[in-house]
C-alpha cells in the first residue's frame, strides 16, 4: 500500500467530516437541508404571543408588491384580512429551510377568505424566484417588492415573518427561522382572525 492510501484509511472519518463541513459552508441547499432537520425536531418554534402594535400612521406599514405575473397590490389592499407575510430570499438557507412549513400553512388556509399567507422575496430577481418555485413545487403566493419596504416592518433580517390583524396592526413578528407547520400557528391565526 502506498502512503496516500494508508493516510486516507487512517483518517477517513476526519476526511468525511471535513467534506461535510465544506459542503455545508458552500451550499445553500445543504445548509437548508440541515436546518430543515432541526425544524422538524422542534428546535425552532415561533414564540406566538400576541403583541398588537397599533399604527400611529397607517401609511408607515404600506408598500407595493408585485407577483410573478406583474400584478401589483399594496399591503393596505389586504386590510380586513389576517395577513401572514414572510420576507425571504432564494439564497438564504434558513428561508429555504422554513419554506416547506410555510407551504403547509398556506395549504391549511388556502380556502379561508379571511387569512392570507404570502411571501415576499426581497431580492426581486424573478427568474431565480421562478426556478426556485418550480424546483420546490411551491404554490404559496410569492411577491417581490415594487416600492421601498418600511424599516418598521423589515430591517434586513432574513427570514422575518409578520402577522397583521384585520385592522392592519402588527399582531406578531418572528425574526429568524421557525417551523410554521404546527397546530399552534393555525390556532394563533384563527385567534387573531376572531378579534374585532
Amino acid at each position: 500500500m502506498n502512503k496516500l492510501t494508508v493516510f486516507i484509511k487512517k483518517n477517513l472519518s476526519n476526511i468525511l467530516v471535513l467534506a461535510i463541513g465544506v459542503t455545508l459552508l458552500t451550499s445553500s441547499e445543504a445548509k437548508a437541508f440541515l436546518q430543515q432537520g432541526l425544524l422538524k425536531i422542534g428546535l425552532f418554534e415561533p414564540n406566538l404571543k400576541k403583541e398588537i402594535i397599533k399604527k400611529e400612521n397607517p401609511n408607515n406599514y404600506n408598500f407595493e408588491m408585485k407577483d410573478l405575473n406583474g400584478n401589483t397590490i399594496f399591503l393596505s389592499d389586504l386590510k380586513g384580512k389576517v395577513v401572514f407575510l414572510n420576507f425571504w430570499a432564494t439564497w438564504c438557507p434558513p428561508c429555504i429551510a422554513e419554506m416547506p412549513s410555510i407551504q403547509l400553512l398556506h395549504d391549511k388556509f388556502k380556502n379561508d377568505d379571511e387569512v392570507i399567507i404570502l411571501t415576499l422575496e426581497v431580492d426581486g430577481k424573478q427568474d431565480k424566484i421562478q426556478k426556485f418555485i418550480n424546483r420546490k413545487k411551491l404554490t404559496v403566493p410569492v411577491y417581490m417588492p415594487n416600492s421601498s419596504i418600511p424599516l418598521e416592518l423589515f430591517d434586513g433580517t432574513l427570514p422575518t415573518t409578520i402577522i397583521f390583524d384585520k385592522q392592519g396592526n402588527v399582531a406578531h413578528t418572528t425574526l429568524g427561522m421557525a417551523d410554521y407547520s404546527g397546530q399552534d400557528i393555525v390556532d394563533f391565526l384563527n385567534e387573531v382572525k376572531a378579534m374585532h
